[in-house]
């Protein structure tokens, strides 16, 4: 019998995710995942700026980079009737242009699932916290109050028992984990049907002179998109809304997958190689909740919803994100169990505000119907800053001001702020000439930011039980502009901020304290579910 903390079952980005993080934070897990290797299709290609700041935090940044698209092909959208057709509309997408561009120190990157998921395995397998098993399937499962007995069977044949504390349910929209906690879902399901095709062709005469992410084909018999992988030889094409163009999955041999792709190009002699074909179906639903005794619901197991934004990859990781440092405190016994129902009331809105905007989005474009001319999408498309970086927390893991949520629109508008339960945000830092981002200083553990007056904050953070790493910025680590990171930070000269391991805002005191060890560890204690 396997004895772990921590079971995960389903090795995507969101269980490889996962493993890291548990790694990270000194946490034994057993990943598992029923595929023999990780995914041979593109698939999700988008990991938004918020995504990439989580990647930079463990150290995988420049290597998840390194595997992505050229970057000349991110942010931009074009439609056209074939691919080397007059433009109808193309868009910058707000999202990585203008303003947004301010607000992290990691932009948008074009990265496709089946590059980026070995870069995840191997951090995952080079953890020796971790233990990663393709091809072995969760057969059964069943919680209790003490955690959870479980029963796999390897690619040999041989069935193993496990028996885990928790219980991380990665295995995707159609989560055979979700079905068995009768866990419901909410929504719109099979919003419109999609087939995939992953192919290899020389596309460089009809892209080189204008670069772009996606290639939207709007013909009055055929709706596609081509999807950019390298930018040289490697792309996909979507066909959508299948059933109202007349089409069905079974016709897509890949006979006549070269056939639509030619004639989405507008060329019958171009030379095309079918990689692989994949038939699905939209849907957006979100699960009625997240977690069900000692089982959590992560990424499409919790929310499915179309890629029409490029979120469902995003909010699946950050949901691992949110999962693991609280998952670790509690095993450390460090927190209370209690910190872990903290997990649904925290990621369900964020889930639900995503998948409610990605719907919208595809509606917007006309997926539901046939059109006989190009429909454009709403405004929102690809300008969610406000849902990129504006996840703000209400839980017993915040302590709460009082004052109102941060303003504006949710969706297109992002106001920095370090109001408990935002994302802290970044500012500008310098060391010894060394340029840095306040969110390089987060990621590890619990963090205290404070300024040269507020030295008391440091030094009370030295006595509490659980460790806190304090940082004075105004010494050796100095703000860009001076005393920018006050304001952002809504700080005066002798407040202090505490940041939770996922980046998010805990606590803040806009200014001393008479006790501050006292106010510390009662804020440490609210957070971690703690008995004071």
């Amino acid at each position: 019998m396997i004895d772990v903390p921590v079971l995960i079952v389903g090795g995507g980005p969101v269980g490889l995710t996962a493993s890291i993080y548990l790694s990270h934070f000194g946490i034994r897990s057993l990943l598992v995942e029923r595929h023999p290797g990780t995914a041979v299709l593109p698939k999700a290609r988008a990991l938004n700026a918020r995504t990439m700041e989580m990647y930079r935090q463990m150290g995988l940044e420049e290597e998840i980079r390194a595997v992505s698209m050229p970057q000349k092909f991110a942010g931009a959208v074009l439609w056209s009737e074939t691919l080397g057709g007059p433009v109808i509309k193309r868009l910058e997408a707000p999202r990585g242009h203008g303003e947004a561009v301010s607000f992290s120190v990691s932009g948008n990157l074009g990265c496709s699932q089946d590059v980026l998921e070995p870069v995840l395995r191997r951090r995952a397998e080079a953890a020796s916290a971790a233990q990663v098993c393709f091809g072995t399937e969760l057969l059964s499962f069943t919680p209790s109050d003490e955690g959870v007995r479980a029963t796999v069977r390897h690619e040999s044949g041989e069935q193993e028992e496990v028996k885990a504390r928790y219980l991380v349910a990665a295995d995707g929209a159609r989560s055979k984990i979700r079905e068995q906690l009768g866990i419901a879902r909410r929504g719109e399901p099979d919003v419109y049907d999609s087939v995939n095709i992953h192919f290899r062709a020389d596309l460089t005469p009809w892209m080189a002179d204008r670069p772009a992410a996606l290639y939207l084909i709007e013909q009055p018999e055929l709706r596609g998109t081509f999807l950019t992988i390298n930018g040289t030889d490697r792309w996909g094409f979507l066909v959508t809304s299948l059933s109202h163009y007349g089409f069905t999955p079974e016709q897509f041999t890949p006979e006549f997958c070269i056939e639509i792709i030619r004639r989405a190009v507008d060329d019958k002699q171009v030379p095309i190689e079918v990689l692989g074909v994949g038939a699905w179906k939209a849907s957006a639903m979100v699960a009625e909740r997240y977690r069900a005794g000692p089982v959590f619901l992560a990424g499409d197991a919790a929310h499915e919803m179309p890629p029409t934004g490029g979120f469902g990859l995003n909010t699946g990781v950050q949901d691992a994100h949110n999962l693991a440092w609280k998952l670790a405190a509690v095993l450390r016994g460090e927190a209370g169990e209690a910190l872990l129902d903290t997990y649904d009331p925290e990621r369900r809105p964020v889930g639900e505000a995503v998948t409610q905007s990605s719907l919208l989005n595809a509606l917007s474009m006309g997926r539901t119907s046939k059109q006989d001319k190009a429909v454009l999408p709403r405004k929102e498309f690809l300008a969610e800053i406000g849902l990129v970086f504006g996840a703000h927390y209400a839980s017993s893991a915040v302590v709460p001001e009082g004052g109102a949520a941060p303003a504006g629109d949710p969706i297109l508008e992002y106001v920095p702020s370090a109001a408990p339960g935002c994302r802290a945000p970044h500012v500008a830092l310098t060391k010894s000439g060394q340029r840095l981002s306040t969110l390089d200083l987060f990621g590890r553990g619990f963090v205290l930011l404070t300024a040269p007056q507020g030295v008391a904050w440091r030094d009370a953070a030295g006595t509490l039980a659980v460790q806190v790493e304090s940082i004075v910025i105004g010494e050796a680590l100095r703000s860009e502009e001076n005393g920018r990171w006050l304001a952002v930070y809504g700080l005066q000269q002798d407040g202090a901020v505490l940041v939770r391991p996922d980046g998010h805002v805990g606590w803040r005191s806009t200014s001393a304290a008479d006790h501050p060890a006292q106010a510390l560890q009662a804020a440490l204690d609210a957070i971690l579910s703690r008995s004071s």
